[in-house]
């Protein structure tokens, strides 16, 4: 290196001629090869595309070889002359020419019968015709020379962006030598050349700058044009294989559409996905196209785009005609892609808010209360489960019906009863499907309830087995048992057949018969009934108590305050309940004291007081006297009641059965039902057909001569509570203002009610034939009870609330289950209302305890008591150890065996 006396280095710069780095984009020109194989004027394409284009389309000729050199040479003495080119093929002139050529072929006849005979091969192998073979050769010559010219400008892209970058290396690498000669002369203190160095750098960094921006100005033009040219294209091939085929064939664009429906739909996280690679795509075009229109670096860029995507707005400060086109092409993606988003977002929200109301969103708790199924019983369930859990300060009840949620929650809300601090959750699916059941939680329910339907009484149990069969399917097995109210006492084997351990059934029609009959012969036992089974006063608990083991029944009986024991679960006999057991049966280790009590934890027991026994005024067996009893209505379990009538009544008794069913289909129902007429011993039948709300067919029979009568909600109207409802009051009415009108001694007993009613008033009158005549109603809707309660003129069963209360009471402990249906069965242990001079005399002052050992002495468990002086019975008094004076009109409850 030599330098000049001002200290610049005197050689030629390799940087003088720029042009050195970047030439000027212009083809170079190369002469043809001595001996070419085409004429020099034929491009590339044509020379590609010539022999496929004469071999497919129908008028074309086959191409000649080119004359060589030899031949023309020696066909002339003279020198060797230049061939005439063709013209290229793909041009106007080449066009011209087959046109020409067309035309001619009349000349040559040779090749005229042979051109006949390929078209008429191709009329016959296609439904165009002529003119689509020929437009189907077209097809191909363009999609072949888009292919083509497609590679070539992808390769002159690719060409150009690789020498760019190579270029840019070689900047890089120039850069690197510069500044080690700029630290070598920086060493040699030779400063005048650093100016000068330095802005050839810059110069150099500048020119580099610029190839780089052209290079990301090329490629965000060129991604942002594939998308287009792919879709045209993806069209274009399939109107062209729609054209090519006859068959109904789906086409490519419908083909890419359907998969890309597919993966949008399929995918849960496609539309989010899909949103974000279009942002960030959206954001590096638009900063390489920002790179390539400003003098930003490429950081910059791309955060301005980003600013561009997110606020439209911002674009307003580009100057320039590039940068704003640029910023203003941005910014009407941004507003696209964050249109698209605001609409997956409000989709999503909308989505999952239409998931809460209609009840599709899992629930998740554990040791809750699961009802499937919805009836007119739900709302006394609902609150039988809150009283239940008020003790334990409140609890879970989820709810599933193949109802919509927002009714669901309707309808409870009108039922209006005391939640006690229990929630209540719905859900809107079916008990048969295993996907809608883990959605509630129901491997984790303490205890599930599965409600009967309303309607035909076979389907309903029908679907409570395929429920059970669900529920035994689940394959996480369930922590609680399952209670099945069932409609048909025959269809229950089956079900306990397929639950197994887990289930217990409750028989509604049956629960409800048996209670009717029963209170029928014992007037005010529905009351006791109601205080029993439901959880607003005493009901039954069975607990282990280690302290008892050893002591004789006799002893157990006195030995809790707050409680009254009635039975023992013994532990030897595989857990099972014995009621009112003998006084003599010790209680051996494991056994557990089934009691009356007010919550399982506000009983205990206690030191043994002092009780003296006493004798019994007089000991006889009450006797049973023929009865006679007349049944309105009619029921699917008639033959039931038939067969508990004939068990309890006294020889002799007759039972009239008075509704709309012909009197010839009655005995077929009958039969078919199960029952034998003939081994009928205590009760004999009497038919008669009439409409119970009608008056003229009640005056027909002699409604005071009956003991009891039964107004049953027919079967007819027992799917309407309201309706079943509105019919029993009707009857009842008519029935007592029938007896009423009938009774000899309407007048004389007119005076003794004055003090409540005026003179002839009809719920007078009424009452009058209440002390006659016992009147047990079926009642469904617990709103039809005040209306009863308060006249005094009926007794009544409110049937959907008793088993109600039942399914509650087994849903809180299944063992409560085998005590209701030995209490409910034709033999064994029942509820009675006793005389109070079976146990006392006049005047004489007990405690509640002395009576209960009175009571022993006839196999008895005395659970409560009613004065003559109150309406309601007190079950499992207070204060057993004080005395008190007894009246002879006092009744007392008692369990007892069945006479």
């Amino acid at each position: 290196m030599s330098l000049d006396p001002d200290g610049v280095n005197s050689s030629p710069s390799p940087f003088a001629n720029r042009d050195w780095f970047f030439p000027s984009p212009t083809f170079i020109h190369r002469p043809p090869p001595k001996s070419p194989k085409y004429p020099r004027r034929f491009s590339t394409a044509s020379r590609i595309a010539q022999p496929y284009l004469h071999r497919h389309h129908p008028d074309s000729k086959p191409p000649k070889p080119p004359p060589s050199p030899s031949t023309s040479h020696s066909r002339s003495s003279g020198p060797p002359s230049t061939p005439i080119p063709a013209a290229p093929i793909g041009s106007k002139y080449g066009e011209i020419s087959r046109r020409d050529s067309f035309l001619r072929r009349p000349e040559n006849s040779g090749k005229q019968e042979e051109g006949d005979a390929k078209f008429e091969l191709l009329r016959e192998t296609t439904t165009f015709g002529e003119k689509g073979a020929w437009f189907s050769g077209f097809r191909i010559r363009v999609r072949w020379q888009m292919a083509v010219s497609t590679a070539i400008v992808i390769t002159a892209l690719a060409s150009l962006v690789h020498k760019n970058f190579s270029l840019h290396n070689q900047v890089d690498d120039l850069e690197e030598q510069i500044s080690k000669l700029h630290f070598t002369l920086r060493a040699c203190n030779i400063s005048p050349s650093l100016g000068y160095v330095d802005s050839r750098l810059q110069e150099i960094d500048d020119i580099s700058s610029k190839s780089l921006k052209v290079v990301a100005l090329i490629v965000s033009v060129t991604l942002l044009s594939i998308p287009i040219v792919s879709l045209k294209y993806i069209d274009f091939v399939s109107k062209s294989r729609s054209l090519d085929t006859v068959s109904e064939e789906v086409s490519l664009s419908k083909q890419l559409a359907y998969r890309v429906d597919v993966f949008l739909s399929v995918h849960p996280y496609a539309k989010p996905l899909t949103l974000l690679v279009a942002t960030l795509l959206l954001i590096f075009l638009g900063g390489l196209a920002l790179f390539g229109v400003t003098d930003d670096c490429l950081a910059d860029c791309l955060w301005l785009s980003w600013t561009y995507v997110a606020d439209s707005g911002n674009h307003a400060n580009s100057e320039g005609i590039g940068p704003r086109l640029a910023s203003v092409s941005i910014s009407f993606g941004g507003m696209l892609i964050f249109a698209m988003m605001l609409g997956l977002v409000s989709d999503a929200i909308s989505e999952k808010f239409d998931s809460l109301r209609k009840g599709k969103s899992e629930v998740v708790e554990q040791n809750h209360t699961l009802i499937l199924g919805w009836s007119d019983k739900l709302g006394s369930l609902l609150n039988q489960l809150a009283i239940a859990n008020e003790s334990l300060g409140g609890g879970i009840i989820v709810v599933m019906a193949e109802r919509d949620k927002e009714e669901m929650e309707m309808d409870i809300a009108k039922m209006e009863f005391d939640s006690k601090g229990t929630s209540v959750i719905c859900r809107s699916g079916s008990p048969l499907i295993l996907a809608d059941l883990k959605k509630v939680s129901v491997s984790k329910a303490r205890a599930i309830i599965v409600l009967a339907e309303d309607g035909n009484a076979d389907q309903s149990d029908a679907r409570a087995l395929r429920t059970v069969l669900s529920l035994t399917g689940v394959k996480e097995g369930l922590r609680g048992h399952i209670v099945v109210e069932m409609s048909d006492l025959d269809n229950e084997v089956l079900v306990k057949l397929v639950g197994g351990d887990l289930v217990e059934t409750v028989v509604a029609h049956d629960v409800i018969g048996r209670l009717m009959i029963q209170c029928a012969r014992q007037p005010g036992l529905a009351q006791i009934w109601e205080d029993i089974l439901g959880f607003e006063n005493c009901e039954f608990y069975i607990k282990r108590w280690p302290q008892l083991d050893g002591m004789q029944f006799e002893a157990v009986l006195i030995s809790f305050p707050d409680a009254i024991p009635c039975g023992v679960k013994v532990a030897s006999c595989g857990g099972k309940i014995i009621l009112n057991p003998d006084d003599t049966y010790v209680l051996q280790d494991g056994d557990e004291v089934l009691v009356i009590a007010e919550d399982d934890d506000s009983y205990a027991p206690a030191a043994l007081p002092t009780v003296w026994r006493g004798s019994l005024p007089k000991d006889f067996i009450v006797p049973k006297s023929a009865e006679k009893i007349l049944l309105c209505g009619w029921r699917r379990d008639m033959e039931d009641i038939i067969m508990v009538l004939d068990a309890f009544l006294a020889p002799d008794s007759e039972l009239w059965m008075f509704n709309e069913v012909p009197e010839n289909e009655r005995e077929k129902k009958l039969i078919d039902g199960g029952l034998d007429l003939s081994r009928l011993v205590n009760i004999s039948l009497v038919n008669r057909e009439g409409n119970a709300v009608i008056r003229r067919h009640l005056e027909s029979l002699p409604l005071e001569s009956f003991d009891s009568i039964l107004i049953l909600a027919d079967e007819s109207v027992e799917d309407s509570a309201i309706q079943a409802d509105s019919r029993s009051l009707a009857t009842l009415l008519l029935i007592r203002d029938i007896q009423a009108k009938r009774l000899p001694y309407r007048e004389t007993m007119a005076s003794q009610l004055q003090r409540s009613f005026s003179q002839g008033s009809w719920i007078g009158e009424m009452q009058q034939a209440s002390d006659k005549s016992v009147i047990i109603s079926e009642i469904l809707d617990p709103r039809t009870k005040n209306l009863l309660s308060m006249s005094r003129i009926s007794d009544y069963v409110l049937s959907n609330e008793l088993v109600s209360m039942a399914l509650a009471m087994v849903a809180e402990d299944r063992q409560i289950n085998a005590v209701l249906e030995e209490l409910f069965a034709e033999e064994g242990s029942e509820l009675q209302i006793r005389q109070a001079d079976l146990y006392l005399r006049e005047g004489e002052e007990l405690s509640f305890y002395e009576i209960i050992l009175r009571a022993r002495r006839r196999r008895e468990i005395v659970i409560g008591y009613r004065l003559a002086t109150a309406e309601r019975a007190v079950i499992n008094p207070p204060a057993k150890s004080e005395k008190q004076k007894w009246s002879l009109k006092d009744v007392f409850v008692v369990i007892a065996e069945k006479e």
